[in-house]
């Protein structure tokens, strides 16, 4: 009886993930209760089959515009918990939020739900998050080692491609579909052990708030770091800025950050991302206008 309760569990599993539907996902709900008041199924096995159609239904769920901005409130309330924001200088704020828009503006996604928004973190920790709701966070030490406009525009270039390649909402689809399977695997061996299926399964329910915390201390892939610099040279080069920017800025990170803080925990290091950028420089053709921008960069210091 229990290898027939597992085979089911197991078959009903396969073909809800090869499909990806949510209406067979409901319809697999539907019939294992159905199979299990009748007696084809003990109810255990039928509470087993449900649970786990139900949550590789939601694994399988696209996240929408509205949901990726809540998501990533809830990233960035994370952030506060750990830093708070710095007001000393609304002047600065403003400025960087001003290179924000005229990055974004010209991006290919140059709206999200609630707006890109930039604050300035009180640290000198050399680092910069941002969340799928469009909060970008900059410290001040990263500020502080900016020698130009330009090369503060890479950085804010960087958050804004991880936003815009949708970095965390794919690490939290991914965390989704792994839970998914392990909700699928202890019901299987829940039905087959005759416990309570739903008591066993209730515990994952606590893996949401482990995805927040993924996501702001262990960084990204390094492919998606790359990803990112490449996409940010992109984009400067859109909004006139010089591609050159973020591997002038990459050039500052190298001289003053270590490997046990801020963007050395959770990035590659700043010389293997410069000639990851180095090699695409030459794709983009733009006048190099850095110095007429220098003098507003100085003054908002």
């Amino acid at each position: 009886m229990k290898n027939r309760t597992s085979i089911i569990i197991v078959t009903v599993v396969l073909a809800v993930v090869a499909v990806s539907c949510q209406h067979v996902m409901a319809v697999v709900d539907t019939g294992a209760q159905i199979a299990g008041a009748v007696g084809v199924i003990d109810q255990n096995a039928a509470d087993a089959i449900s649970v786990s159609s139900r949550a590789i239904g939601s694994a399988a769920e696209e996240i929408t515009p509205e949901q990726e901005y809540y998501i990533g409130r809830a990233v960035a309330a994370n952030i506060l918990s750990n830093y708070s924001i710095w007001n000393g200088n609304p002047a600065l704020t403003a400025y960087i939020n001003k290179i924000c828009a005229a990055i974004t503006i010209n991006s290919p996604r140059p709206d999200v739900y609630n707006g890109y928004h930039v604050a300035i973190l009180d640290s000198n920790d050399i680092n910069a998050f941002a969340t799928s709701g469009g909060h970008i966070f900059v410290t001040r030490g990263l500020i502080n080692a900016a020698m130009s406009e330009d090369a503060l525009a890479g950085v804010i270039a960087h958050e804004v491609a991880h936003i815009q390649l949708q970095h965390s909402i794919k690490a939290i689809r991914t965390s989704r579909i792994t839970q998914a399977l392990m909700i699928t695997g202890t019901s299987a061996a829940g039905a087959a052990a005759g416990l309570d299926v739903k008591e066993l399964t209730g515990i994952f329910n606590e893996t949401v708030g482990e995805i927040v915390s993924t996501l702001v201390n262990s960084g990204y892939s390094q492919t998606q770091e790359f990803d990112a610099d490449n996409t940010a040279m992109s984009l400067l080069a859109s909004a006139g800025y010089s591609p050159s920017g973020l591997i002038d800025m990459l050039g500052e990170l190298k001289n003053v950050q270590t490997s046990s803080s801020g963007f050395g925990k959770t990035h590659p290091t700043p010389a293997q991302r410069i000639t990851n950028a180095e090699r695409s420089l030459g794709s983009y053709s733009v006048a190099d206008t850095r110095t007429y921008r220098q003098s507003r960069f100085t003054a908002t210091r």
